[in-house]
């Protein structure tokens, strides 16, 4: 078994990184069996060159070596990629075409982008892992395949199965075992490396004197935080060396090479904000006036409450949670002595009226119906945008509207939803 630095020297892998050496170290433990391996790492990191090490040295080897990018492949086209499809099976379907299964046979297919799969091709692909089957567009004969998956992806494979954008039991097929990349701004004493070398490469390439780094710019390159990785730090590279007519470079020079230099501080706000951030003032107004017609609700309840019973002192046991939730749970004694006061003054209604007999509640204030439905349809629309944010979870959606899972389930089911 060759040695991890002899791999990184053949392979052109730069930097000595511990969490770069134990994903080496891993492609070559597994690279003799067949189990799939699933490579993860952000974009721009380099993992397709874990799938080269894994099949240069394993039984395959002198097979085929594929490499498909799923995410480049239209939808309506990839199962015939991936598979092949028969004459005929759809619209130009001229003649028979074999798949990247079919032609790979006996080698080893890289997957990168994996996570941007049609949920159908997940499944057909599934069926090849577990049984090396697999049916061509448009046929019904079932073929066989011995083929070694290697799959890579830059997305959260976690957070795309809570989506039900990735097949959970293909996750775990496809991850038997799962090799990760650092990202390069976590690789700081391999960036000067990096550098170095792109900066070799280019000079042989366009026939010029080789660039080089002063201390301040090496200093401020391994503070950068490469958000394009290796892949951002070659293009600066190479921008570098073809534009600059000097050959030393400081870090005032670099500085026109690095976007956003000033935004790498301790605490960066994202331009781009959460959806389910109420940072629209209007679905802010929504919110108040959702929450506003909520306590009125609680209060009509516990108005009613007190009208049947009388008794003060029961209501107010019998309700505790209610009258905490309406008045709040940090006033004192004294504040809310003062408001059942008021209550109980507001509330003396006298028993002889002959008004009382013809309208049991005429204190009461009148609500122009213009305006309740209103409320009624910003309600609505409030109830909708937070469970279309939270994919239909009514539990996540009543968190967010600051209501309980059973409120807003007999909303939805008055409003029909």
């Amino acid at each position: 078994m060759e040695s991890v630095q002899a791999i990184k020297q053949r392979f052109e892998i730069i930097g000595n990184d511990p969490v770069l050496n134990r994903a080496v170290e891993k492609a070559i433990q597994v690279a003799p069996t067949d189990i799939s391996v699933l490579v993860t790492g952000e974009s721009g990191v380099g993992k397709e060159s874990i799938p080269k090490i894994i099949h240069s040295l394993s039984h395959r080897k002198h097979g085929k070596y594929i490499a498909v990018n799923c995410g480049a492949i239209p939808e309506g086209t990839i199962d015939s990629e991936l598979f092949g499809h028969e004459k005929g099976a759809f619209t130009g379907a001229t003649s028979t075409r074999n798949g990247y299964f079919e032609v790979a046979d006996g080698g080893t297919i890289f997957l990168d982008e994996v996570g941007e799969l049609p949920l159908t091709t997940q499944v057909r692909l599934l069926r090849v892992l577990e049984n090396g089957e697999f049916i061509k567009v448009g046929s019904s004969n079932v073929q066989k395949t011995n083929v070694r998956i290697v799959a890579a992806t830059n997305l959260n494979m976690f957070d795309a199965i809570k989506k039900e954008k990735f097949r959970e039991d293909l996750y775990y097929r496809l991850s038997t075992v799962e090799i990760n990349l650092p990202p390069l701004r976590d690789r700081k004493d391999d960036i000067h490396l990096l550098f170095r070398k792109f900066a070799a490469d280019f000079a042989i390439k366009y026939k010029m004197p080789t660039i080089r780094l002063e201390d301040d710019a090496v200093e401020l390159l391994q503070k950068y935080q490469w958000g394009g990785n290796i892949r951002q730090l070659r293009n600066v590279a190479e921008q570098i060396s073809v534009l600059e007519q000097e050959r030393s470079i400081n870090g005032a020079k670099i500085k026109s090479y690095l976007p956003n230099i000033g935004s790498n501080l301790p605490a960066v706000i994202a331009e781009k904000k959460k959806e389910s951030d109420f940072s629209n003032e209007r679905e802010i107004l929504y919110k108040v006036l959702f929450d506003m017609k909520s306590d009125l609700n609680d209060l009509k309840k516990l108005t009613m409450k007190l009208m049947e019973s009388g008794n003060l002192k029961d209501v107010k046991d019998e309700h505790e949670g209610l009258i905490q939730k309406i008045y709040g749970e940090n006033e004192d004694e004294q504040d809310i002595e003062d408001q059942e006061e008021e209550e109980r003054s507001i509330l003396q209604i006298p028993q002889n009226s002959s008004q009382e007999k013809e309208d049991k509640y005429y204190f009461a204030e009148e609500i122009e119906e213009e305006e309740t439905l209103s409320l009624q349809d910003k309600e609505l629309e409030l109830i909708k945008k937070s469970l279309e944010r939270h994919s239909g979870k009514r539990k996540s959606a009543a968190e967010e509207l600051g209501i309980s899972e059973r409120t807003l389930y007999r909303k939805i089911k008055q409003y029909d939803l």
